[in-house]
């Protein structure tokens, strides 16, 4: 197994990372400047890079832009505190697979590296076919199914989409915008009322798995979140 590479310049963050990500079953290494990093990652292979992006010497931009003219490219998740939507923007041209603002909990960051190398790593594991999720829910991607103790409902290939999203990111707020892209990357147009109505199916098949909770949360004038 490669490492996860963590790039971070502050300790106790890194410590806090290199912590959570080993008790989740991954190996780490961990390097506090850009050169170094740079330099490093051409002789090393590596499952994931975490990379800050403000560091000493080389920026998080400009290794994103390196490790992309090369062969292989691992997958990289942006860390940040500058929230600006120009800063995600650029993240993301240059080649990051996702991002997370500062400051953020250990289990977001676990949930989004899992969920960065699923969709990287399509054959490690056989994690295509059944993913185990947060809450005790668990999806099945080949049968577009969810299960929740001993009992199962069929979702659509929306339904499931939207549904993946959300569990993947507990806590997150995802705008309707956010999840039209995600659910219909082939850009075509769809109003938010049908993204309101896939949220809508979707919670009634969940809620009869587990009439006592509810996952989906509506957030005002927003999107819609997860919590597990």
């Amino acid at each position: 197994m490669f490492p996860v590479l963590i790039v971070e310049d502050e300790p106790k963050i890194a410590e806090l990372l290199k912590k959570y990500l080993e008790n989740a079953g991954y190996k780490t290494h961990w390097i506090a400047d850009g050169n170094t990093a740079s330099t490093w990652l051409l002789n090393n292979p590596v499952e994931l890079v975490l990379l800050d992006l403000m560091l000493p010497g080389k920026d998080g931009l400009d290794i994103c832009k390196e490790l992309r003219q090369r062969a292989p490219q691992p997958p990289i998740i942006m860390l940040t505190a500058r929230a600006e939507e120009i800063d995600r923007l650029l993240g993301l041209e240059l080649g990051a697979d996702d991002y997370i603002c500062k400051p953020f909990s250990p289990r977001e960051v676990i949930a989004r590296v899992k969920a960065v190398l699923r969709r990287t790593l399509p054959n490690q594991s056989a994690s295509h076919l059944t993913i185990l999720g947060v809450a005790g829910i668990q999806l099945d991607r080949e049968r577009l199914s969810v299960q929740f103790s001993d009992q199962q409902v069929i979702l659509t290939l929306v339904e499931f989409e939207l549904l993946e999203t959300l569990q993947s990111y507990p806590g997150r707020i995802f705008s309707r915008q956010q999840l039209m892209e995600r659910v219909y990357p082939d850009n075509r147009i769809v109003s938010d009322r049908t993204i309101d109505s896939h949220i809508k199916k979707l919670r009634k098949k969940i809620n009869a798995l587990n009439p006592e909770r509810d996952f989906i949360h509506s957030v005002y004038s927003v999107g819609y979140k997860f919590e597990p």
